[in-house]
């Protein structure tokens, strides 16, 4: 029982107090990148998830039972970043073969995911955490994926609803996407501290 209430804690951490985006500024450049439209945050939050479930297990199964053991911890980062392109190009290979359509309205975005500083910033922090349990690590690497999606797709909604609001000329486009960013920010700032 005590297990499974540190595995929710962790997961609820993650999402909501601990939030990449909102807490660490990882991942700002699809965050604010693809938020145009409901649907394709939807998407990239989807796509993103997959990719740092995968890359944070496979990162921390590779990290505890090859690189500690082999004493090889200097090639952690060549070995996250080729776990992280391998994920990445799995997603593209799936969303070109069943959905043609999201995988065109990506464009850039898609492979720029390999880049996506949340994902490699959860590797890293798993390690830097040093979690000892795989099962809380899948946990961490797939609440954090979800907290994005969360994330990506709240921002999503808002700019959708500032299309049909009379916002002054000098605050469309760029300027009121970084005036919500930040006060989305402050509004989960407001849960810190509840979970360590």
């Amino acid at each position: 029982m005590e297990t499974l209430q540190v595995l929710l804690l962790a997961f609820v951490s993650i999402v909501i107090v601990n939030n990449l985006v909102f807490t660490k500024f990882l991942g700002i450049c699809p965050y604010l990148g693809v938020s145009g439209r409901l649907d394709m945050a939807f998407g990239m939050g989807c796509a993103v998830t997959f990719v740092v479930t995968l890359a944070g297990t496979l990162t921390w199964m590779i990290n505890n039972w090859v690189l500690a053991i082999l004493h090889l911890e200097v090639m952690k980062y060549v070995c996250f970043i080729l776990v992280i392109a391998g994920a990445v190009q799995l997603v593209e290979m799936y969303l070109r073969k069943f959905f043609p359509s999201l995988y065109d309205s990506f464009g850039i975005f898609l492979p720029l995911i390999t880049t996506n500083c949340a994902i490699l910033g959860l590797c890293l922090f798993i390690d830097l955490w040093s979690i000892k349990s795989l099962l809380e690590t899948v946990v961490l690497s797939f609440g954090a994926g979800i907290g994005f999606t969360m994330a990506i797709c709240i921002m999503a909604g808002i700019r959708e609803n500032l299309e049909l609001a009379d916002v002054p000329v000098c605050l469309r486009g760029a300027p009121i996407t970084l005036i919500t960013a930040g006060l989305l920010t402050l509004a989960f700032m407001g849960f810190a501290g509840m979970i360590r």
